[in-house]
Parts: C-alpha cells; structure tokens; sequence
C-alpha cells in the first residue's frame, strides 16, 4: 500500500497529494484515527480523503485502513517506498537518485538562511562541541566529529545513550549540543536534549519541524524529508542531514576569516605523506 502511493503521488490531485504525504510520514498513526481527523490533519476535506482511499482500491476510508494495517504487518523493509520488487538495477538507481535530487531541491527551497547563520554562530561561539545521533543519525555524527575537530574546539560524538546522557548533564553554559534524528522522537536523544539545556549549554538541533526534540531545543534548523523510517531503512533523510552539516562547516570556517585558513591547510597538509604517488 505504501509503495503505491508514494509511486502514484505525481498523478493525484494537489488536495490528494496532501493525504498522501500525512499518510506516508505517519501511517501507523493513521490506523487510530478518524477521518475527519486526517482529513484535518491533512488539511482537506473529508470527501477528498474518501477519493484517496478509493483511488487504492478501498471503498472507502475504513476498508483503506485494514488495507494500510495488512500492509504495515508485514514488516518493515531494507528497501524504500520507492522501490517495487520487479525493479532492475538500473530502475533502482534512477529512482534513488532522482529522489535525492528533488530532496536536495526542496531543502534548498524550505530552508531559513537566518536559522543557519543562527547555527553558525552557536558553533563559533562554543567552547566544546557535542554531536549525539543514534542508528543512522549516528553515523552522521560521527562525521560532523570528523569535520568539526578542525576548528581548535574540543569535539565528541556520541550514539550510545548512556554516554549521551552522562555528557549531556556534564556540559556547562557555553557548550554546544548538536542533537541529530529524523523522526525527532527518539527517547534517548530527546531526554539527552533537555538534559544538556538544564546543565547550562546551547542545544542545535537538526530534525524535521515541530517534533519532540525540536521542541527542546534551543535552536533548530528543520530538515523536514518525506520519508518513513519507522518503516523503510533512511536514506535521503541521511543524506539532507550530511549537507545541512556540509553548510554549516563551510560557514564556520569562512566565519573564522582569512587568518584561520593556515591552520585548516596544516591539518590537510599533514596527511600528505600518508598516500601514495600516482
């Protein structure tokens, strides 16, 4: 079911394709509701979500939901919405890339400059850095730890809970927590959220708008991505968090100015001889 509508948003009607996008960011949430309440939720009408269901096959919006509920019980995927079984490789691809494409496009639209210069000066002015991430965000912590330790500021990544926390109550007024989560409703990054605001330190976070991390945070630069990682392996999501990081290191580093650049070129100097001739 979930395949098919996000393989059939282009040929809906605009009020359809907002059904279809409160559907795909949140369907097991869809099952306890009621149709007026999608229908406000999504705002549209409830004749429109009618036509939805019944552009899937459902007579209308009660047999959608156990056909929707049939379709979460199978499991969740290693694969994407996007992708159907009988895909090739080469479908495969296309279909990814144009995917991350048109994320990169609406990122680029969505975006307030004005929250990113925000963000930039919350990493220029802080006296040590700590990104926390779990599962995939996880990995995207650690390459902002990767990029970040440049800048002569103490820099960690955290993706087990229970350092997180630890660290999170150790930070003092001055510090900057950088919490990373797509779905923003992780426990463990939440809680480690408001534990680093209570001890004193600026909290960044980077997650899709008003969810329960965003809430919490002091600052938050929204990477809002229509994609369902309770259901489907991240994967644009992972990627639009890498080049919001992307940006704001460019920025950082240009916001040091001129006199900062000897030192960015001595740290890349130093691998020199770590690598073979051509």
């Amino acid at each position: 079911m979930l395949s098919q509508i996000e393989s059939s948003v282009d040929g809906l009607s605009r009020s359809e394709r907002k059904v279809a996008a409160y559907v795909l960011a949140d369907a097991s949430g869809v099952l306890s509701m009621s149709i007026a309440r999608v229908a406000r939720e999504a705002k549209v009408s409830e004749p429109t979500v009618n036509r939805f269901c019944r552009t899937f096959g459902a007579t209308g919006f009660p047999d959608f939901k156990l056909k929707l509920a049939q379709s979460l019980a199978s499991g969740p995927t290693l694969t994407t919405a996007m992708v159907s079984e009988a895909d090739t490789l080469p479908e495969i691809f296309a279909k990814l890339t144009d995917k991350a494409i048109c994320s990169v496009q609406d990122l680029k639209d969505s975006l307030d400059v004005t929250n990113l210069e925000r963000a930039v000066d919350l990493f220029c002015q802080a006296r040590q850095v700590a990104f926390f991430g779990m599962g995939a965000s996880g990995s995207v912590a650690r390459d902002a730890q990767h990029k970040f330790f440049r800048f002569n500021v103490p820099v960690v990544a955290y993706e087990d809970g229970l350092m997180q926390r630890m660290h999170a109550t150790a930070m003092k007024t001055g510090d900057l927590a950088v919490l990373i989560s797509h779905t923003g409703r992780t426990r463990a990054v939440v809680e480690a959220a408001g534990l680093a605001r209570e001890a004193g330190a600026s909290v960044l976070a980077l997650t899709r708008s008003d969810t329960p991390l965003s809430r919490v945070a002091t600052l938050t630069v929204p990477v809002d991505v229509d994609e369902n990682t309770d259901l489907y392996i991240p994967m644009v999501s992972r990627l639009m968090q890498l080049l919001v990081l992307d940006v704001l290191v460019t920025g950082v580093a240009l916001k040091r100015g001129s006199d900062f650049q000897p030192h960015l070129a001595r740290i890349k100097q130093s691998i020199d001889g770590t690598r073979l001739p051509d």
